[in-house]
C-alpha cells in the first residue's frame, strides 16, 4: 500500500487527483489505469473514486494499484542481505551467481524471488521493481522501489538518477592513474551477450581512481602487477565497466568473457560498493555502501607492495 501527504503550491487550492499524481508523483499513465481500477483509492481514510477525486493540502492518500497475487515472480524464502528499507525503498547487497531478476529458463533463486520472499514473511504487498541490475557475478548494491512510481522517480524518462560506485581488481597500471573513459559501446556482431566499444554503439561513461597498486603471486612464483579501482558510472549500458577496461587492456580480473585472468578469482572482480540517491519522497541524500565480499578481500591481503 502506497501513502502520500498532498503539498500543493499556496495558489492552487485544490487539484484532480489524476493530475497531482502524474505531476508531483510522475506516475505513468498505464499505472494510473490500474490504480484508478483496483478499488484502494482513499483520501484521507475514505474509499474514493480515483477519477473524480479532488486533493487539497494536507490531505492523505493511499492506494494499491498492483496486487501481489499479480505479480509472475514466484516468491521464495531465500537469504537477502538487505542494506537499507523504508516505505518507499529496499537495497540489498547481492551476492556472485545470482540473477537480479528470472529468464524463463531460470524462474527461481534470483534476487526477485527473494525479495518477494521477504515481502510475504513481512506483510508487505509490493511488486519487485529493480531501478538497475547488476551482473550474475558482480556483486553488491542493488536499488528496488516497492512500487512503480518510486521507481520512475528514481529513472525519469529512463534516465538513473542516483550515483553508483564499484570496486574493481585488473591487470597492470592504468595510465593515467585517475580519468575518464568516454567510448560508445553496442552488440559485438559474433554473439549475443558480449559488447565492445563501436563508433555507432551507445554513448558510455565511466569515470576511475586507481586507490592501490601492488603484486600476486602465481602458481609458478612469477608475479603479476595488480591495480584495485574505484569507478564511477555516468552511464548504464550493459557490461560498460567490464568493456571500458577490457578495450584498453585491463580486462578484470576473472571476467572469461572479455579476457579477463581466471587465475585468482573464477569469476569478474566487481563489486557495487556505494549507492548515492536523493530520496523520491522525503529529499534526503542517501548514502548505502557495501563491504567487499570475501573473495575480493583475499585477493587484497595477497596483495603485496
Amino acid at each position: 500500500m502506497t501513502t502520500l501527504t498532498v503539498s500543493l503550491p499556496p495558489d492552487c487550492p485544490g487539484l484532480a487527483a489524476y493530475s497531482w499524481l502524474r505531476q508531483t508523483q510522475h506516475i505513468s499513465r498505464s499505472h494510473w489505469r490500474r490504480l484508478k481500477n483496483s478499488g484502494t483509492f482513499r483520501i484521507n481514510g475514505a474509499l474514493v473514486n480515483a477519477t473524480l477525486s479532488v486533493v487539497h493540502t494536507g490531505d492523505v492518500v493511499s492506494f494499491e494499484s498492483e496486487k501481489h497475487a499479480e505479480s509472475s515472480i514466484e516468491p521464495q524464502d531465500l537469504p537477502l542481505t538487505i542494506r537499507y528499507e523504508d516505505e518507499a525503498l529496499l537495497v540489498i547487497d547481492k551476492p556472485a551467481g545470482q540473477l537480479v531478476h528470472p529468464l524463463k529458463k531460470e524462474p527461481l533463486g534470483t534476487v526477485g524471488n527473494a525479495v518477494l520472499g521477504y515481502y510475504r514473511r513481512t506483510g508487505q504487498a509490493h511488486g519487485f521493481h529493480p531501478v538497475h541490475r547488476l551482473d550474475r557475478n558482480t556483486t553488491g548494491l542493488v536499488l528496488i522501489a516497492k512500487e512503480p512510481q518510486v521507481q520512475y522517480r528514481l529513472t525519469p524518462s529512463g534516465v538513473k538518477k542516483f550515483r553508483r560506485d564499484y570496486l574493481a581488481l585488473v591487470p597492470g597500471t592504468l595510465t593515467p592513474r585517475e580519468g575518464t573513459i568516454d567510448l560508445p559501446l553496442g552488440h559485438a556482431p559474433d554473439s549475443f551477450v558480449r559488447q565492445m566499444v563501436r563508433e555507432d554503439g551507445k554513448p558510455a561513461i565511466t569515470h576511475y581512481r586507481t586507490l592501490r597498486t601492488g603484486c600476486l603471486a602465481r602458481p609458478d612464483g612469477t608475479m603479476q602487477a595488480i591495480s584495485m579501482l574505484q569507478l564511477t558510472l555516468a552511464t548504464g549500458r550493459t557490461h560498460q565497466i567490464r568493456v571500458h577496461l577490457a578495450h584498453l587492456g585491463h580486462p578484470l580480473l576473472g571476467d572469461d568473457l572479455y579476457g579477463g585472468d581466471q587465475t585468482f578469482i573464477a569469476r569478474q572482480a566487481l563489486h557495487a560498493c556505494r549507492l548515492t540517491f536523493t530520496h523520491p519522497w522525503r529529499g534526503e541524500t542517501i548514502v548505502i555502501t557495501a563491504p567487499l565480499p570475501a573473495d575480493i578481500q583475499g585477493l587484497l591481503r595477497q596483495l603485496q607492495a
